[in-house]
């Protein structure tokens, strides 16, 4: 492959339900011949098949896998796989306007969904026999159901590209009846092998089977990993996500569109203090695999072409600013032990056990007797770790407490005076930050407050830190 010459390119499962629209804009729009070209694409599933394969993203409503792994008969798994199937031919229908590209999408639904249907039920039988246990296997079946929905909808947007005219080529890298095991590299690397981007448009499946196993630790997070490994690995001149909307100063819908600022330029760290306050702009580890190449960071609204977006690379600010107020609901749990004072390994322990529990540490604040985790979990995780704890400390206080925090993020903080400023304008609206910190590298600001105060919380800091600030201020020498 050329190096250097094209993009790599990501589209997201909401806006690929759309991506009849996205062929008369994104894909093509004005371009003709070689304008065409010079662009890889890594697709998401149709929005909402993913929920249906594994386990609803929020509400954690049971898919197919969550169904076979807790089966006591196949009823259940069944139907959860021919949901599937429908939920499929559906989004395909919405978007593909030939009959002969319909027909040929159905069959690859049928092919794909019935293949993963064997499979399933050889593995069960299998299991059946004392020697093999089915939970020695439910990582390769979460990794198989995965790649069932990145494969149609890659499928689906070749189809539809060629009846328009595009040179367009599917790279399926789902493995799907591949023989051994590959490295992820391997995988990507064999598959565009002969792809020329000046060319032909490749659509590349989000999901990547791999020796390595994207699952076991990046889980949804995957497809970004691949996109940026591609973009790394074939030497991108940038790598583009496109959302369906812009990376702005705050939620829109929140502070008032006429409030918010779309961010023309900012680096990894601020995307990687989004990350930590759950709203991604790419997944931590896929920024640092396209820092470590070199490559930059693009996000764009998916819906307007002609905007350039937001550019992420590794510069500093030129000048100091606030970029970002946003907010997280959270959960305090706090430890309090009098026999604590100059005591080591109690803070090795609580991570210890969060760790077990798979929470995620959002920040924390400890004292002489004190230590407070505040995290993303659910109040039922957290009753456990609680439990966890009081048998290893069975004379210490332990609490969990619902709480929200705001963060405001920046590349440069330095001389803003952000933490004093923040917490005047919380109390000019009327409101209380029950704690708040700052840390050396000057990137964010956090507030703690209550649950119901964060969203004025934030539209008061937005409207104090950036509606207010029309000049950014000058970056003051280190």
């Amino acid at each position: 492959m050329t190096q250097n010459m094209h993009t790599v390119e990501k589209i997201g499962g909401t806006s690929m339900s759309r991506v009849d629209e996205l062929r008369d804009t994104l894909f093509i729009g004005e371009r003709a011949g070689a304008d065409l070209y010079g662009r890889v694409f890594v697709v998401s599933a149709f929005g909402g098949i993913t929920n249906l394969l594994l386990e609803h993203k929020k509400t954690g409503d049971a898919g197919v896998y969550a169904r076979f792994a807790n089966s006591d008969n196949d009823h259940g798994w069944h139907e959860a796989l021919d949901k599937v199937a429908e939920a499929m031919t559906e989004a395909h229908r919405k978007v593909l306007d030939h009959s002969a590209d319909i027909e040929r999408s159905d069959g690859f639904v049928r092919e794909r969904i019935e293949g993963a249907r064997n499979c399933l039920i050889d593995l069960q039988r299998l299991c059946s026999y004392g020697h093999f246990r089915l939970s020695e296997h439910m990582l390769q079946i979460r990794e198989l159901l995965s790649g069932l929905g990145e494969a149609h909808s890659a499928f689906v947007t070749v189809q539809m590209l060629q009846r328009a005219g595009v040179n367009a080529r599917l790279v399926d890298l789902s493995g799907w009846r591949d023989q051994g095991d590959v490295s992820l590299e391997e995988r990507i690397t064999t598959a565009m092998e002969g792809v020329d981007p000046a060319t032909e448009m490749a659509i590349v499946t989000g999901y990547a089977q791999c020796a390595e196993g994207l699952m076991r630790e990046f889980d949804r997070g995957y497809s970004e990993v691949t996109f940026s490994k591609l973009a790394a690995l074939t030497g991108a001149r940038e790598a583009i996500i496109h959302k369906e909307f812009h990376l702005s100063s705050a939620d829109p819908n929140l502070v008032g569109q006429n409030a918010v600022r779309k961010l023309g330029r900012t680096n990894y760290d601020v995307a990687d203090q989004l990350s930590n306050m759950g709203m991604e702009a790419i997944h931590p580890k896929a920024a640092k695999t396209l820092r470590q190449a070199d490559v930059p960071l693009r996000v764009t609204n998916a819906f307007e072409p002609g905007d350039p977006g937001t550019l992420i690379d590794d510069q500093p600010a030129e000048e100091a600013a606030v970029e970002i107020v946003t907010g997280l609901d959270i959960i305090a749990l706090e430890l309090f032990e009098q026999d604590m004072v100059g005591v080591k390994g109690y803070d090795a322990t609580i991570l210890e056990v969060l760790t077990r529990h798979n929470v995620r540490i959002v920040s924390k604040v400890s004292n002489a007797n004190t230590i407070t985790h505040y995290v993303d979990a659910s109040l039922k995780t957290m009753r456990r770790v609680e439990r966890d704890l009081a048998e290893r400390y069975p004379s210490a206080e332990i609490r969990s407490r619902t709480l929200s925090v705001a963060s405001v993020i920046g590349r440069d903080l330095r001389g803003l005076s952000v933490l004093t400023r923040g917490l005047q304008a919380i109390a000019d609206a009327g409101l209380e930050s029950i704690g708040a910190s700052q840390g050396p590298r000057n990137v964010d600001v956090l507030y703690v407050l209550e649950r119901d105060d964060l969203k004025p919380a934030i539209k008061a800091l937005h409207g104090a830190l950036i509606e207010d600030q029309p000049v950014a201020f000058p970056k003051k020498a280190a």
